[in-house]
C-alpha cells in the first residue's frame, strides 16, 4: 500500500485507526491477526537438519557399515559398541551446534526496545513487537523506530536512515502527502521506516507495517534465502574426510586379502578389515571440531563477540584482509571537540585545563555552544544530535555549570536549524550573570541582566553572509585549514538587543570563532591495526564519511601513510580489472554506497584474499553475506546486518575482530594438532594390524579395541589438545593460505614419522612377548596398552609444535592432564578389572612388563623434544 501518498487523515481512516489510538480490546484482536513484530529468525536450522548433518558425515557412515557389518557377522558386542560411540558424538555435535545457532536469538531477545504509544488516549510504554498497525506512536530524538510508520506529525524531525537507504545525512521528515506514487525509499519525506534512527526533533506516526511485511523484514526475507557458502574449514575437512575414507577402504581391502592369501577364515578377515576401517577413521574429529569451536566461541564472547556460526571462529584465522567501517569501530562513534580558535589564536582543547582564562571572544563563544544546542547531559547519559552532545562535552571541560546557564540564560525565542539556512539561532534572556562568567560581563558591557542575547551557529558560509564585517578571507582560511585534517567545523555568532524582538532574525551577526571537532579513534584501535599488519593482514578503511575525515583517522592509525583516498565517485566508473589493481595501492575507500562495498569483497575475494567485512546496515547486508566473515555491529547494527553476519560485535569495537582473529588461528592450530595426533595414532595401529600378519601374528587387534583405543585417544586425548592455548607468536606469522590442505606445510611428513614410530615400539614390544612366551602369552594386551601409552606421551610432545614441554607449561593445560590421568585409568581398568578383561579380550599383566611398556613409549616425547631442539616441527 503506498501509504506517502495519502494524508494524514486519509492514512487514519484506511487503517482504523485515530489519534487518540487502538483500544485495548482492538489491539489484542489485531495482535491474534499480524503476530508478533518482529524479525523471523528463519536461518535456525532445526535439531532434526542438525542430526542429519551429523550422520551424513563421511566418517560416521564408515562406522554405520563397520557395524553392520559386525552385526551381520555375529559379532553383537562389537556391533552394540560402535553404534553407541556413534551416538555419543553426534548427540555431542548436535549439541553444540543447535546451542550455537539459539545463540543469535538470545542477543535479539536482549536488545528489544519499550516504545511510547497511545492507545485509547493514554500514553504507555510497550514492548515494541507488541505494536500492531494502527498503533500511535510517539517518537523524539534518540529512539529508535519501532515499525514502518506513516507520520501524522511532525517537529523539526530528522531520522537517520543510512541503515535502510545508505544516505548518510539525517533526512528531514514531515506529515504532508507526496504525489509521486513511485517515489523511492528516500524521497517519501513522511514515512519512518523500522530500524531507522530519530536524531533530531520529534513526531507522531501511525503504524502501517509490522514485522515481516516492513521494508527492513522484506530485505531481511531475501537475505535469508541467500545460498550458505562452504568455509574453507569445511572444504579441507571435506577433503581429509574423503583421503581418510580413501585409506580405510585401501587398508582394509590390503589387509583382507593378505589374510585370506595366508589361508585365514573370511570372517576373520573381515573383522580385521572393521578394525583397520575403524582404526583409520579418527571418530572423534566432529566432536573435537564442534568442542572446540564451541570453547572459542565462549572465549569470543567474553571478548565481546557472538559467533553465529562456529565454523566462522576458524575461517577468521585464515583471514588476509579485514574490511572496517570507520565510524564506532575504529572510531569512538562520538564527536569529540578538538580546538578552539578565532582570528587571533587556535587552541587544542586538550592544552586548556579547567578554569583556565579564555579569551572573552572564546568564553562567549562556548557560552554560545552552551545555549543555542536542544541536546542534554545527564551524569553519564546524554541525548541528542552527537555534534551538540559534544559541544556539551566541550562546556563542561571547563568547569561550567550547564543547569545555571540554562536557568540563568532562559530561551525565550527559536529559529530551528534546517537545511537550507544551515544555521540554528536562539533568543536568551539575561536574568542572572553566574560567578564564572563575571570575566565575561568585565569584558563586554552589554552582558548585564535584563538585556537579551541573540545566538547563532551554523556552517561558516551560512554564518559570513549574516555578520557584518567579517574578513571573510581569513575566516575561510582558518575553517579550511580545520578541514583539511578531516575535522568537521561549526561557526558561532552573536548580537546584544536590549528587548526582545517579536520575531526573531539572523541578521548582523557578529562572528566569534569556530569550533573543530571529530569522532577520534579508539584507543585501542591503533594497537589492533598493528598487530594485524604484523600478523600479515590488511586493514582497509571502506567509510561513508568524507575522504579527508578518513584520510586523518587512517593515518592516525597506522592503516595507511599515504593521504590519497579512493572515493565512490571515482570508483563507480572502474571496470573490475581496474578496480583490482587500485585494491594494490589504496588502503581507504571514502563515500561510498554499500554496493560499492560489495564490489570491494568481490574484487579481493577474486584475489584469493580471505575477507572480513563489516557493518551496521540493512545496505551493508549482501557485503556481510558475500564476505568469507560478516562482522555485524551489535550496538549500532540493525537485526538484517546481524542475520547476514557471522559473527556480531558486541562492543562494536575493531580491536575485538583482532581478537577473533587470534581466537581462530589458535583453534585452527589446534584442529591441526588433533588431526596430526589422531592420523599418526591411527596410522600406528594401521601398522600393527599390517605388520602382525606378516609375522606369521593372529589378528593384532579386536575391532573393540580399535574403537576403545579410538575413544581414549580421539575422544578424551584429543579433546585436551583442543583447548591449548596459544603458540607464541601466533600473530606474527601470516595467515594460512586458503588452498592450503589442511594435512599442508609439512604435516604429511610429521604423520608419517610418528606413526611409523607407534609402530615400530608397540609392534616390537607385541612381538617381543610373543617371541618370548607363546602365543599363549598376554602379546595383544601389551599391544593394546603399548599404543594407548603412546598416545599419551605422542599428546604432551605434540602441545606445540615449536616450544618444549616445559616452555608451555606441564600444568598450563590442566584440562589435559586430566585427560591423561583419565586414560591411564580406564586402560588399566581395561587391562585388570575381570569382568571388563572378558568383554575387551585382554589379560593381566605384570607390574615389570607394565612399566617396561611405559618406560619405552616415554622415547616418543623424548625424540619429539629432540627434535624440536633441532628446530624442527612436530
Amino acid at each position: 500500500m503506498p501509504w506517502h501518498i495519502l494524508s494524514p487523515e486519509e492514512v487514519l481512516s484506511k487503517i482504523q485507526s485515530t489519534p487518540q489510538g487502538l483500544s485495548q480490546h482492538e489491539v489484542e484482536a489485531r495482535q491474534k491477526e499480524h503476530g508478533e513484530n518482529a524479525l523471523v529468525e528463519k536461518g535456525v536450522k532445526s535439531p532434526w537438519a542438525i542430526l542429519w548433518e551429523q550422520l551424513s558425515s563421511i566418517m560416521v557412515l564408515i562406522l554405520v557399515v563397520a557395524a553392520g557389518l559386525s552385526a551381520v557377522l555375529g559379532d553383537y558386542q562389537d556391533a552394540v559398541v560402535i553404534l553407541a560411540i556413534i551416538v555419543f558424538f553426534v548427540s555431542l555435535g548436535v549439541f553444540q551446534e543447535y546451542q550455537a545457532e539459539q545463540a543469535i536469538a538470545a542477543l535479539k531477545s536482549l536488545a528489544v526496545p519499550d516504545i511510547k504509544t497511545r492507545r485509547a488516549g493514554q500514553s504507555q510504554k510497550v514492548p515494541a513487537p507488541r505494536l500492531v498497525p494502527g498503533d500511535i506512536v510517539l517518537l523524539e530524538a534518540g529512539d529508535q523506530v519501532p515499525a514502518d510508520l506513516r507520520l501524522i506529525e511532525a517537529h523539526h524531525l530528522k531520522v537517520e536512515e543510512a541503515a535502510l537507504t545508505g544516505e548518510s545525512h539525517a533526512v528531514e521528515k514531515s506529515s504532508a502527502a507526496i504525489d509521486d506514487k513511485s517515489a523511492a525509499l528516500a524521497e517519501r519525506y513522511n514515512m519512518l521506516y523500522m530500524g531507522t534512527q530519530v536524531t533530531y526533533g520529534r513526531g507522531v506516526g501511525v503504524v502501517v507495517d509490522t514485522g515481516m511485511n516492513t521494508e527492513l523484514g522484506h530485505i531481511a526475507d531475501m537475505i535469508q534465502n541467500v545460498e550458505e557458502r562452504k568455509t574453507p574449514l569445511q572444504n579441507r575437512l571435506d577433503h581429509v574426510g574423503k583421503v581418510l575414507a580413501g585409506v580405510a577402504v585401501a587398508f582394509s581391502t590390503l589387509i583382507c586379502m593378505i589374510g585370506l592369501w595366508r589361508g585365514e577364515a573370511l570372517k576373520t578377515m573381515l573383522l580385521s578389515a572393521i578394525s583397520v576401517a575403524v582404526a583409520a577413521v579418527p571418530e572423534g574429529l566432529p566432536a573435537v571440531l564442534t568442542v572446540t569451536l564451541a570453547f572459542g566461541a565462549q572465549r569470543m564472547l567474553k571478548r565481546h563477540a557472538l559467533v553465529r556460526k562456529l565454523t566462522g571462529i576458524e575461517t577468521l584465522g585464515s583471514v588476509s584482509v579485514i574490511c572496517s567501517d570507520k565510524t564506532g569501530t575504529l572510531t569512538q562513534n562520538k564527536m569529540t571537540v578538538t580546538h578552539l580558535l578565532d582570528l587571533e589564536q587556535c587552541l587544542n582543547l586538550d592544552s586548556v585545563k579547567p578554569l583556565n582564562r579564555l579569551s572573552p571572544n572564546l568564553q562567549l563563544m562556548l557560552l554560545c555552544a552552551a545555549l543555542c544546542n536542544d541536546a542534554e547531559i545527564h551524569g553519564e547519559t546524554s541525548q541528542g544530535d552527537p555534534t551538540e552532545i559534544a559541544l556539551l562535552q566541550a562546556v563542561l571541560t571547563q568547569g561550567w555549570s550547564l543547569e545555571s546557564l540554562l536557568s540563568a540564560f532562559p530561551r525565550v525565542n527559536e529559529l530551528p536549524f534546517d537545511s537550507e539556512r544551515k544555521c540554528m539561532t536562539t533568543l536568551h534572556q539575561i536574568t542572572s550573570i553566574p560567578d564564572f562568567l563575571t570575566p565575561l560581563a568585565e569584558a563586554y558591557p552589554e552582558f548585564q541582566e535584563g538585556a537579551y542575547l541573540r545566538l547563532t551557529k551554523g556552517s561558516i558560509d551560512s554564518l559570513l553572509v549574516r555578520a557584518s564585517e567579517a574578513p571573510e578571507t581569513q575566516w575561510q582560511s582558518q575553517n579550511k585549514a580545520r578541514a583539511g585534517e578531516g575535522e568537521r567545523v561549526l561557526a558561532f555568532g552573536y548580537r546584544w538587543l536590549e528587548q526582545a524582538p517579536e520575531t526573531i532574525d539572523e541578521d548582523q551577526l557578529q562572528l566569534l570563532g569556530l569550533m573543530s571537532m571529530i569522532d577520534p579513534p579508539r584507543p585501542e584501535a591503533k594497537e589492533a591495526v598493528q598487530t594485524c599488519l604484523a600478523a600479515g593482514i590488511r586493514p582497509i578503511m571502506i567509510t561513508g564519511d568524507h575522504p579527508l575525515t578518513a584520510s586523518n583517522i587512517a593515518r592516525q592509525l597506522g592503516i595507511t601513510q599515504e593521504e590519497h583516498v579512493l572515493t565512490g565517485r571515482e570508483l563507480e566508473p572502474l571496470s573490475e580489472s581496474q578496480l583490482q589493481e587500485k585494491l594494490k595501492t589504496y588502503q581507504v575507500f571514502a563515500r561510498v554506497s554499500p554496493e560499492h562495498k560489495l564490489r570491494i569483497v568481490k574484487a579481493l575475494q577474486a584475489q584469493h584474499k580471505i575477507v572480513a567485512m563489516t557493518g551496521d546496515g540493512v545496505n551493508d547486508a549482501p557485503a556481510l553475506k558475500q564476505a568469507d566473515i560478516g562482522v555485524a555491529m551489535g550496538i549500532t547494527g540493525t537485526d538484517v546486518s546481524k542475520e547476514a553476519a557471522d559473527m556480531v560485535l558486541q562492543d562494536d569495537n575493531f580491536a575485538t575482530i583482532v581478537a577473533a582473529v587470534e581466537e581462530g588461528r589458535i583453534i585452527y592450530d589446534n584442529l591441526r594438532k588433533f588431526i596430526k595426533f589422531s592420523v599418526a595414532g591411527n596410522m600406528g595401529k594401521i601398522g600393527v594390524m599390517l605388520v602382525a600378519p606378516l609375522l606369521g601374528m593372529p589378528l593384532a587387534l579386536a575391532p573393540i579395541q580399535m574403537l576403545w583405543l579410538n575413544l581414549l585417544t580421539d575422544g578424551l586425548l584429543g579433546f585436551g589438545l583442543g583447548l591449548e592455548k596459544a603458540e607464541g607468536q601466533i600473530m606474527q606469522r601470516p595467515p594460512t593460505p586458503p588452498d592450503e590442505s589442511i594435512l599442508g606445510n609439512g604435516m604429511t611428513r610429521q604423520i608419517l614419522w610418528m606413526g611409523s614410530l607407534i609402530t615400530l615400539i608397540s609392534m616390537g614390544l607385541g612381538a617381543w612377548v610373543w617371541i618370548q612366551e607363546g602365543p599363549e602369552a598376554p602379546w595383544q594386551s601389551v599391544l593394546f596398552t603399548s599404543l594407548a601409552f603412546a598416545q599419551i606421551f605422542q599428546a604432551l610432545g605434540m602441545r606445540s609444535s615449536r616450544e618444549h614441554l616445559w616452555e608451555v607449561g606441564l600444568t598450563s593445560n590442566p584440562t589435559l592432564l586430566g585427560m591423561i590421568g583419565v586414560v591411564l585409568l580406564l586402560q588399566l581398568g581395561v587391562i585388570y578389572l575381570p569382568f571388563l578383561q572378558q568383554y575387551f579380550h585382554t589379560q593381566a599383566l605384570s607390574l615389570p612388563l607394565l612399566l617396561t611398556i611405559f618406560s619405552v613409549n616415554a622415547l616418543i616425547l623424548c625424540i619429539a623434544e629432540g627434535l624440536k631442539a633441532l628446530g624442527k616441527e612436530v
